[in-house]
């Protein structure tokens, strides 16, 4: 049966399938076949309006819900419905009489009750907001509970939310909805995300078809780094829910966290082919085609993202981030007109500076770029929570747990096995480079940024009662405990090994405080130590906006200060471990590729192979800043970068004197 021939009745389940599977522009298509022939139907016009505001196009939703409200002038849903769309465009004075007319018409509306509630209050009328809030929750109590324990969550109350999701709780311990925002509430703080994926996976069995009980599971179970149960949580909802574009969309981003970029490229796809209006899927997939290496299928990803949702400041920041990608002169124009936008949101605002940094560099204004890096860093670190005396003193307490005679005292304990090479160091100091390198060796496996060498640290005291912790607590570790840490870490990165090769890299360049573990839990590990000229270390830093983490980097006293502590601590391991982490030096493998790649292969007990040379061609997914410019040939356009900006360097220069003097001259001299 074609569409146009469908009863009103199948054409309205139609609809409201479409809408319940997430699927508005669907739902949008069915009504306006229906309307096409039944422009008169009231019912066609509401679900319209519905389908429309699910998209966002509430001025399309308002003129259709009027108009059903032209032949239906006393339908209560119409007027709840009008004095919604009114709501969502804050207009909420004008919202206010339809809600009441709604109510006087049908008492029983309880979301109306709560949508007046919320308009009153909005304009400042708290008494009779107050007596709408209470009559919602008379009609419907646990749902009016819940909307007030949410309401404390969203506001930041968190401990008024908590007393309310537990009520409702003692009295129904199956309530979904209360588990579920009880568990939102333990998922913001890293020592109750345990009691938060316990409640989830309450909800999971209680209400096995709940999706969006699978959909939290597997966000939380994301944010813990459990990849592989994320991903079977979201494979869960959409199999419960095919047409839930949400649940494709979070798929497709535990899919890329996991390094399955192909499937995570066919489920955002998928979720793009439900909803195609949703700008952060577009930009989902942009981030995993430029991972594999589609750069052409990446941008037309991103400038479809930037159609949707012009102020798409990520974007264009994931565009520039392309790092051999230029902007075209009308894309840099319309980056300006956005940063001068008194309504941007500080995160829009930030990434537009960072991309404007690197449009005005390609440029070669580089007084211009440093601006635009400079006020972007400044507004960036207003927002992040960073402090550098904290950070700096753990490390230092960790060089003080793990001296030589610590080590040398325990010497042969851990396990055994020499699969990992770890790969440290700076950010933006050639990381991605060598891991790329090693990659390339028919007997290493490249895996990811991998966590867990930080997990294990965390956990070590986690559970004593005397508040001792890491490092401190290591040293009561006994010689299984250290071998057991080192096989919990395999465990941990089994997931992320797809081949049988021998060895795998693990390069995360903050794990440089973690040597002496690492060599504690695994001493035949390898461990390499990548450099770069200070200067264009820090400034690589600088003119990066990360993703998540790396707070220490958007502030040029906290940059400095942190080299310094990085410096310090690599001395120390070499005064330590003699021989145990080899330095490589960005400069001298562009300048000397193959002698550093046999050095770097000698390191690693590996026979030289001539694929290591040829680094570019390898096919792997690469997740980093970097992604674009290890699959080109090595080249020395960006060595002594730093030169470029050395007028706005001044503090570095003389913060970091003393370890400059110490490079070797073809590394002070790079770049010349």
């Amino acid at each position: 049966m074609k569409q146009n021939q469908l009863t009103r009745e199948e054409s309205i389940g139609r609809a409201m399938q479409a809408m319940q599977a997430n699927r508005p522009l669907r739902a949008e298509e069915i009504c306006r076949d229906y309307l096409e022939l039944h422009p008169g139907c009231a019912e066609h016009l509401r679900l319209l309006g519905h389908a429309l505001i699910k998209q966002n196009r509430l001025a399309e939703a308002e003129e259709q819900i009027r108009f059903a409200l032209e032949l239906r002038p006393e339908y209560p849903q119409l007027l709840e419905d009008l004095g919604s769309v009114l709501g969502l465009q804050r207009r909420f004075e004008e919202s206010i009489p339809f809600f009441e007319k709604a109510i006087a018409l049908e008492p029983t509306l309880a979301l109306a009750h709560k949508k007046l509630g919320r308009a009153l209050a909005a304009v400042g009328r708290g008494p009779e907001a107050d007596e709408a809030f209470m009559e919602f929750f008379e009609r419907d109590p646990d749902k009016g509970r819940i909307a007030v324990g949410a309401d404390h969550l969203k506001a930041g109350r968190t401990e008024e939310a908590v007393k309310i999701f537990r009520g409702i709780l003692r009295e129904n311990p199956d309530q979904v909805d209360a588990l579920c925002f009880l568990a939102l509430a333990y998922r913001q703080k890293e020592s109750t995300r345990s009691d938060a994926e316990a409640l989830l996976r309450r909800a999971t069995q209680v209400a096995p078809n709940h999706v969006s009980a699978w959909l939290n599971l597997g966000a939380l179970l994301a944010e813990m780094n459990k990849r592989q149960d994320a991903i079977r949580c979201f494979e869960r909802a959409v199999k419960i829910e095919p047409g839930h574009a949400g649940a494709w969309g979070s798929l497709g981003s535990a899919y890329a966290h996991a390094s399955f970029p192909e499937k995570s490229v066919r489920a955002y796809r998928k979720a793009l082919k439900l909803d195609a209006g949703i700008p952060n899927y577009q930009m989902g997939l942009g981030h995993v085609l430029k991972t594999i290496g589609d750069q052409e299928g990446a941008l037309q990803a991103y400038r479809e993202a930037i159609r949707l949702k012009p102020q798409f400041g990520e974007v264009y920041w994931s565009m520039a981030n392309l790092k051999i990608f230029r902007f075209e002169d009308a894309e840099v124009d319309a980056m300006l007109e956005q940063v001068e936008r008194d309504d941007l949101s500080d995160s829009e605002d930030i990434h537009f500076r960072f991309a404007l940094g690197k449009a005005f560099e390609d440029r070669r204004d580089h007084d211009q770029a440093w601006h635009y890096y400079h006020t972007g860093n400044q507004r960036k670190r207003s927002t992040v929570e960073y402090d550098p005396a904290e950070v700096l003193v753990k490390q230092q307490e960790i060089c003080e747990v793990f001296d030589a005679e610590f080590l040398g005292g325990r010497e042969g304990n851990g396990c055994q096995a020499p699969d990992p090479i770890l790969i440290v160091g700076m950010p933006r100091s050639g990381s991605t480079l060598v891991e790329q390198i090693l990659a390339s060796h028919s007997q290493v496996e490249g895996t990811a940024e991998l966590p867990y060498l930080g997990r294990i640290s965390a956990s070590i005291g986690r559970y004593r009662t005397d508040n001792v912790h890491f490092p401190q607590a290591c040293r009561d570790l006994r010689d299984k405990d250290w071998r057991a840490y080192g096989e919990q870490y395999l465990e941990y990165t089994r997931d992320h090994r797809e081949t049988d090769r021998p060895f795998f890299t693990d390069k995360l360049p903050n794990n440089f405080p973690m040597v002496g573990l690492l060599h504690m839990i695994l001493p035949n590990a390898r461990v390499i130590n990548t450099l770069r000229h200070p200067l264009d270390s820090l400034l690589g830093n600088y003119k990066q906006l990360y993703g998540k983490g790396q707070n220490f980097t958007y502030d040029i006293y906290d940059l400095a200060e942190y080299y310094k502590r990085y410096h310090a601590t690599m001395q120390h391991w070499h005064e330590v471990l003699p021989g145990k982490v080899l330095d490589v030096h960005y400069e001298d493998t562009v300048l000397d590729l193959e002698g550093q790649v046999r050095r770097i292969l000698d390191h690693c007990g590996l026979e030289f192979e001539e694929a290591c040379l040829r680094f570019h061609e390898n096919p792997r997914s690469v997740k980093t800043a970097s992604s674009e410019q290890v699959r080109q040939p090595i080249y020395q356009s960006a060595l002594g970068t730093w030169r470029r900006y050395e007028k706005h360097l001044g503090f570095w220069q003389e913060e970091l004197a003393d370890i400059i003097a110490q490079l070797p001259e073809r590394v002070r001299n790079a770049g010349l």
